[in-house]
């Protein structure tokens, strides 16, 4: 449906490796640049807010960010919109009112109270306590893959590619092996 121009599908990933990845901010800066991409309407919503903000001498603050979002989305006679969330355990959880966890976590509340039928959400997480009490609130489809054998073999085949290519070359087929065997066993489903 993407490719034919008949839906729109937007990405997001928490790396937890990049800072400007792990917050709110960053999450609709990402989905709202995607989504202004793939459609003129979306992207004539997101140059108001550009020309709003002095054409973009002026960084829009995160209300201006989530006002364009749930714009985007309320857009009448719009296709489907399919939003892909991944990693959202890798924003951070520390201390602090209220954490950059705990406001993604609300922004995606929003977007399901919205109650929008042609957006569909997919939020992809480690099962963490604070994180599944939210899903769960929301009367999510749940689908679990950790102890899934699919995802298992998925895993030990990407660590035995990784472990055969670059290893050293004094390891021998047994220290391999067991390399192999004790990342997979303590994969936990990663």
């Amino acid at each position: 449906m993407h490719a034919a121009g008949l839906a729109t599908m937007a990405y997001y990933y928490f790396d937890f490796r990049d800072v400007k990845k792990q917050d709110c901010y960053g999450l609709l800066s990402s989905l709202i640049s995607q989504l202004s991409a793939d459609s003129d309407a979306c992207y004539n919503i997101l140059s108001k807010l550009f020309s709003a903000h002095i054409r973009g001498t002026r960084k829009p603050d995160i209300d201006a960010l989530k006002e364009c979002m749930t714009d985007m989305l309320s857009l009448p006679g719009q296709g489907p919109i399919y939003i892909v969330v991944d990693g959202l355990d890798e924003c951070p959880n520390s201390s602090g009112t209220p954490s950059a966890r705990r406001e993604v976590m609300e922004l995606i509340k929003g977007f399901v109270g919205l109650k929008l039928r042609n957006v569909y959400l997919c939020v992809a997480s480690r099962p963490e306590i604070d994180i599944r009490m939210l899903l769960e609130s929301l009367e999510p489809l749940q689908v679990s893959l950790d102890d899934e054998m699919g995802q298992k073999a998925d895993i030990t085949a990407y660590i035995e590619c990784t472990v055969r290519s670059y290893s050293m070359p004094e390891w021998t087929e047994k220290d391999q092996g067991l390399v192999i065997h004790t990342l997979s066993q303590k994969a936990n489903g990663m």
